[in-house]
Order: structure tokens, then C-alpha cells, then sequence
């Protein structure tokens, strides 16, 4: 028998894909853990400069509740978020009105459409006030 075939150097093989794909795995886990709590902290951040608790951000739907809020929008559009399609133009709104109470411009609100994770912890760690009202131009 060939020592290159030999089914016990086969099985470690095998057992050595599985291990360093186990390794991958969990460094993926880690990784993905890492951004996942950033995220929730900027956000928490950005709550409390809005005054509202910090911890809102962790509740599924209530968060969507208190962002609707910070926007300034009417509560009942919680209902257009579970409406396919609807949701993404609701959504689209909701950044660009949340980036006006923020302080921000149009060029901001694509950013947080687009990339929500450079664009949130701007405002959670930056240096954007919470205006309640949005500024009036003039």
C-alpha cells in the first residue's frame, strides 16, 4: 500500500480541513460579534444625545418605535416598515430626517442609507447635536 493513500493520512487530512475550518469559523463569530456591539453601542450613543434611553436600541421594534421619533415622524409609519417595498422608501425617509435633526445634510442621509456602519457611529461618537425641532433654513 502507497503511504500517500493510505486511508489514516486521509482522515487526518480530513480532520485537519475540519479544525481549520472550525478556526475560520469562529474567528468569523468573533469578528461579526465585535461590529455587532460597536454598532449597538453608537447607536446607544446617539439615543441618549437624541434624550431618549440608550438601552431602546437593543429591544427589536421598540428601537424602530424611538427611531421614528428622534426623526420626528408620526408614529403610525411603524405600520409602513412591515409593508414590503413601502418599508425602503419609509426607510429612506427616516434616514433623511434623522439626519436633518442631527444637523445634517442630504450628502449624510446617503450615507446612512448606504453605509450605516461608518455613518451611525458618526453621529453616536461625533460631534452632531440633537436639534428636537429641525433647523429652519433662513
Amino acid at each position: 500500500m502507497n503511504l500517500l493513500t493510505s486511508p489514516l493520512i486521509a482522515q487526518n487530512e480530513d480532520i485537519a480541513v475540519a479544525a481549520a475550518a472550525g478556526v475560520v469559523g469562529l474567528i468569523f463569530i468573533l469578528v461579526y460579534l465585535v461590529v455587532v456591539l460597536f454598532l449597538f453601542t453608537a447607536m446607544w450613543k446617539m439615543f441618549t444625545k437624541a434624550g431618549k434611553p440608550g438601552w431602546a436600541c437593543i429591544i427589536p421594534i421598540y428601537n424602530l418605535v424611538v427611531l421614528i421619533e428622534i426623526a420626528g415622524k408620526p408614529l403610525w409609519w411603524i405600520v409602513l416598515l412591515f409593508i414590503p417595498f413601502v418599508n425602503f422608501v419609509i426607510g429612506i425617509l427616516i434616514n433623511l430626517a434623522l439626519a436633518e435633526r442631527f444637523g445634517k445634510g442630504g450628502g449624510f442621509a446617503v450615507g446612512l442609507i448606504l453605509l450605516p456602519i461608518v455613518f451611525v457611529p458618526i453621529l453616536g461618537f461625533g460631534s452632531a447635536t440633537y436639534h428636537p425641532a429641525p433647523p429652519s433654513a433662513g
